[in-house]
């Protein structure tokens, strides 16, 4: 049987690099001395602790295992912690009997990796990567259970319709994995509801109707504020609620003012609008290059122009982000978080901020630039590009005439035509560009924003799912023909069997064998095994919930705020929802390491931004009615620039007017949201939460925990039922009602209420 392990250290001797005799004598006398002292605090700390080959050069791999009476003390400390922090919790003064009631797999991992990494003043070992004291320790993790895994996909694959009950999850990954794919299911399924809606608004009503937008504002809305109570009541049946009063503090965090805090937080703001600057005047330059330069070339190579702005996007964006997030996590890292829970929340704000600039501002840009103003943009750059004479200009044609020179005398034939423009000057490069303005125009699209929406809820998930499912095997074989194993597509993190999990290879006894060395054999063979699935799960990334996540309230953010444009977004969402909780079960038990415990009680930062969206939702879908929606009955068209707007088209209206009446209609869909999520709110509040067991339960566990805890130290009660019933008695020994203390006299012995009554009743 393969030897139990609850977590793995991955320790680098070695930096990676070639070192100098003299560096490389230094550097193995730090490793060993940090590797003993590793060792060492391992087991001081009551854990046994081996050391292991690691796959590459100069790692080492130290595997823990914790003693059931480590266990044991560990999970009394957490009872005593979740006590004195109101947490619900039973008997804290008793000891809880582990063979009776053990805890859960994911409880046990969470108890071990929180004592190994917690600071020594919160009772912990302090061993956590990225702390000064350890840095050779790169990373903790903690291995699959196979026999679970294989399990959950097959009841995945098996379920063709309907969701995988996810208790189970919660007991092998822990309240924050399990709380994702609560999230995941229970958006899925509200999905249903707007994804029909927009079906029936899509094919019979107009296009940007003021109901289907009305439906969408008020379903968002709905959504987001059920969700809110909704993990509200897991918090209370999983017993999380305010599990953040008792998170162990970073191993990395050093006592600071406030104050301190705070401007750091502050100083971070410059960074990130500086970036959010560039990013946005790149993205905006590639629009306008992409929907109105490459409509006007009409040169050599013109029907390959097209690809220069996902050329040039795929070359900028990514590399700006990259260099983006080193400064958001040094950033991040700088803020000198207490808890791990505040360092992820103010990291994922600065990462998905520009995330959703890059996903949003294109469609915003076709919305209200392209559309209403195509036609004045595309005369703008036709007079910047052709009638402008400066420098600059000059410059360029000089360059392009160049170029064009070099090309074949049979590619620039065609181009070579010798025209004369209205100055009286020629120019034998004119016909590489198009000059009239009322052809420029009938290159605009009119279902730009329908296509945008196409790519962005159909095309870019479909990419998304090969990256996270099909572009790992592919990579993986790539590795493997790398490092000479031939062409191997096998999961990292199967089985050493093959995967099942359960059974041993058979192995052939001889004759001369006894029966002691054909066990020692087996046993080596197995442990060989196991270590080197072991090897395996460590070469694989950490897994990470900002990706899931950002996934899902991007994808929430192109329903709520653009789905008026294109009505079967939410279809699209909901198909690819119900391929996302398969591919992500798939992705977390085959091309990831297993994720690591830990206790929550909310989706964090994500439930603020949802409810952003839901609130420029409101702004977004009153704009686009507004401006788009047709006001004849003639037959719906995509946009604007092929059907007549009463507001686009009326000549008494300067196109600032329009727009600035459009801005005014979306401040008053401000208001109008918040008047109507206070509503919403109150609504589900008095259905899902008022009366209901999960809020007698949360008001019983702040009482109960602490009544049991008195009356095992005999103080409980200050006055017994029994005594209550007991008639007072006077110094005298007679029992006569009880007055005040000490005061037993004829003033409390005289009732006058009953004569008095008497006497009433008799007059009547």
């Amino acid at each position: 049987m393969p030897p139990q392990v609850d977590l793995v250290l991955v320790f680098r001797s070695s930096p990676g690099k070639v070192l100098s005799k003299p560096q490389a004598r230094e550097n193995a006398r730090q490793a060993a001395q940090q590797y003993t002292r590793l060792l060492d605090v391992l087991k001081s700390g009551r854990l046994h602790a081996v050391g292991k080959r690691g796959e590459k050069e100069g790692q080492l791999l130290v595997l823990v295992h914790c003693p059931e009476s480590t266990l044991t003390r560990l999970v009394q400390r957490e009872r005593y912690s979740d006590f004195l922090c109101g947490l619900p919790t039973t008997n804290p003064t008793g000891t809880r009997d582990l063979a009776a009631d053990p805890p859960t797999p994911a409880d046990r991992l969470r108890l071990i990796h929180t004592y190994v990494t917690s600071r020594p003043e919160d009772g912990g070992l302090g061993v956590a990567p990225g702390s000064s004291n350890w840095d050779r320790v790169e990373s903790v993790l903690v291995l699959h259970d196979h026999a679970f895994n294989e399990a959950w996909i097959r009841a995945w694959t098996t379920r063709q319709l309907g969701f995988v009950k996810f208790d189970k999850i919660r007991e092998q990954f822990g309240e924050a994995v399990a709380l994702y794919f609560h999230f995941l299911s229970f958006y899925t399924k509200h999905l249903l509801f707007i994804s029909a809606v927009g079906v029936l608004f899509y094919f019979i009503s107009l296009p940007y109707s003021t109901l289907y937008s009305s439906i969408l504002l008020l379903w968002s809305v709905t959504f987001v504020e059920w969700w809110r109570i909704k993990q509200r009541i897991l918090s209370v049946r999983w017993g999380t609620k305010g599990s953040f009063r008792v998170e162990k503090r970073r191993a990395q965090y050093l006592p600071l003012s406030w104050w301190k805090k705070d401007l750091r937080m502050l100083a971070s703001l410059p960074v990130i609008l500086l970036f959010a600057s560039v990013l946005a005047v790149i993205l905006t330059a590639i629009f306008i290059f992409e929907a109105f330069v490459t409509q006007l070339y009409t040169g050599p190579g013109h029907r390959f122009i097209g690809f220069s702005p996902t050329i040039l996007f795929a070359a900028l964006v990514p590399r700006l982000l990259a260099i983006y997030h080193s400064y958001a996590v040094r950033l991040t890292n700088w803020e000198n978080h207490g808890h791990q829970s505040t360092h992820d929340a103010s990291l994922t704000i600065k990462t998905f901020s520009l995330s959703a600039i890059v996903a949003y501002l294109g469609i915003a840009l076709s919305a209200f630039v392209y559309v209403p103003f195509g036609e004045e943009v595309m005369a703008a750059v036709q007079h910047y590009l052709f009638y402008r004479d400066t420098p600059f200009h000059a410059a360029a044609r000089t360059w392009l005439s160049s170029v064009f020179s070099a090309l074949p005398q049979n590619v620039t034939a065609p181009f070579n035509a010798t025209t004369e423009t209205k100055d009286g000057r020629t120019s034998s490069n004119r016909t590489f560009w198009e000059l009239d303005t009322g052809s420029a125009r009938g290159k605009l699209s009119s279902t730009r924003l329908q296509d945008q929406m196409f790519a962005f809820t159909v095309t870019n998930q479909v990419i998304n799912t090969f990256l996270e499912i099909g572009l790992p095997f592919v990579m993986r074989a790539v590795t493997s023909l790398r490092s000479g194993k031939g062409l191997s597509l096998a999961a990292p993190a199967a089985g050493a069997n093959g995967g099942n999990g359960n059974g041993k290879k058979k192995r052939v006894m001889f004759e001369d064998q006894t029966a002691e060395a054909v066990a020692v054999a087996e046993d080596q063979e197995e442990e060989r095994e196991f270590l080197e699935r072991v090897k395996r799960e460590v070469a694989l990334p950490d897994y990470e919930l900002f990706a899931d996540y950002s996934e899902m309230v991007t994808q929430f953010g192109y329903v709520a705020l653009w789905s008026t444009i294109w009505p079967l977004a939410p279809v699209m969402s909901l198909i690819n929802n119900w391929l996302e909780l398969r591919s992500d079960a798939f992705k977390i038990t085959v091309h990831v390491r297993r994720p690591i415990p830990t206790r929550t009680d909310t989706i964090g930062p994500w439930l603020d931004t949802l409810t952003f969206l839901t609130w420029l939702g409101a702004l977004t879908n009153s704009a686009l009615v507004y401006l788009f929606r047709p006001s004849d009955h003639c037959k719906p068209l995509g946009t604007s620039l092929s059907h007549a707007h009463h507001h686009l088209s009326s000549p008494h209206a300067a196109p600032q007017q329009y727009l600035m009446s459009a801005l005014l209609i979306a401040l008053g869909a401000s208001h109008g949201y918040i008047l109507l999520r206070m509503l919403v709110r109150h609504t589900l509040e008095r259905m899902l939460w008022r009366g209901s067991k999960e809020e007698r339960e949360a008001e019983r566990v702040e009482t109960v925990v602490k009544e049991q805890y008195l009356r095992s130290l005999g103080v409980a009660d200050v006055v017994s039922a029994e005594d209550r019933d007991k008639p007072a008695e006077s110094p005298t020994g007679e029992r006569r009602a009880p007055g005040p203390e000490g005061e037993f006299s004829a003033f409390w012995s005289r009732d006058e209420g009953l004569d008095e009554l008497t006497r009433g009743t008799k007059e009547a």
